[in-house]
């Protein structure tokens, strides 16, 4: 188990580096073929100005988006306490919890660190799990804030915004300001470099969207691990995990920017192919756990 830990916090570390070695190719390639740096400078500018207040705002937009109602002790004691405990077993403070009126049972956990952590569960959730499944859920979820998933979550997203940004700039500078920059010499001039560099930005954000999706699996994989070592009872999460794919139903509010965040894929079956899912496999899960259940 903690093998497996770690071999996912070198994975995720790992592809965080692909994203920055993509950004800075194409900052160096736009900076390139038009024969300004100062496109490069701007975005990166914009791009990193756009991630701060994402970094600071995204918890209470998702929160919002997800429809949660934020409880108290007295209003949910079960899944309140389920969530205290927890905390103190793992050393955080606690944090604010939510329900989500929704029939498909899922939960998530966001938050840019421990001391600034949601977590919720929507009524569907807490209507098929027994008391050890739903510890297992929760503690997968607070595996999240543990880890400080949700802050690699919200790095991840700002690189991608740059990716994004740096190539819908270089595209519209192809297509409409050309011919000026062809005038300005430079890369700009070549047109194998500039087929070269039209081709690597809409190829660019398909690559950012794909490592995304990779990362946050990752990160399921992780918390998956961290639930089992909190608990001592990775069964249950199993269990847990089988019972929400057995129903497999959609979420009411859907939203794509925050479909990672979910312990299961929010969306309606089949709308992403597997390179882009954003969760691993329930089967493989669920067959992680097994393993480490028998490691104990």
């Amino acid at each position: 188990m903690y093998r497996a830990i770690a071999k996912n916090k070198r994975n995720t570390v790992f592809i965080i580096l692909l994203f920055l070695v993509i950004i800075g190719g194409l900052g160096v390639l736009a900076g390139y073929v038009y024969n300004s740096w100062a496109i490069t400078i701007t975005v990166v500018v914009i791009s990193t100005a756009y991630a701060i207040i994402q970094y600071f705002v995204a918890s209470r937009l998702a929160v919002s988006m997800a429809g949660g109602q934020e409880i108290q002790k007295a209003d949910n004691p079960r899944l309140y306490r389920i969530v205290e405990n927890l905390a103190i077993t793992d050393g955080l403070p606690m944090p604010r919890v939510f329900i989500v009126n929704d029939p498909a049972p899922n939960a998530f956990a966001t938050g840019r660190d421990p001391q600034h952590a949601y977590v919720a569960a929507t009524t569907g959730l807490l209507d098929i799990l027994d008391d050890s499944e739903l510890e297992g859920v929760m503690a997968h979820e607070m595996g999240h804030v543990q880890n400080y998933d949700t802050r690699v979550s919200m790095i991840v997203y700002g690189l991608v915004v740059a990716i994004g940004l740096i190539a819908d700039l270089f595209l519209r500078f192809a297509f409409f300001g050309g011919r000026g920059n062809n005038r300005g010499g430079g890369g700009g001039g070549n047109p194998i470099v500039l087929i070269f560099g039209l081709v690597a930005m809409i190829i660019a954000p398909i690559i950012a969207a794909a490592v995304q999706a990779a990362i946050s699996r990752q990160r399921e994989y992780l918390a998956d691990a961290t639930s089992a070592m909190t608990t001592r009872n990775p069964d249950a999460l199993a269990s847990a995990l089988e019972k929400i794919g057995g129903i497999n139903r959609p979420m009411q509010r859907q939203n794509s920017t925050m479909s990672h965040l979910w312990i299961s894929d929010p969306t309606a079956p089949g709308l992403m192919s597997r390179l882009f899912n954003t969760h691993p496999p329930i089967a493989d899960r669920v067959a992680r756990l097994h393993k480490i259940g028998g490691e104990f």
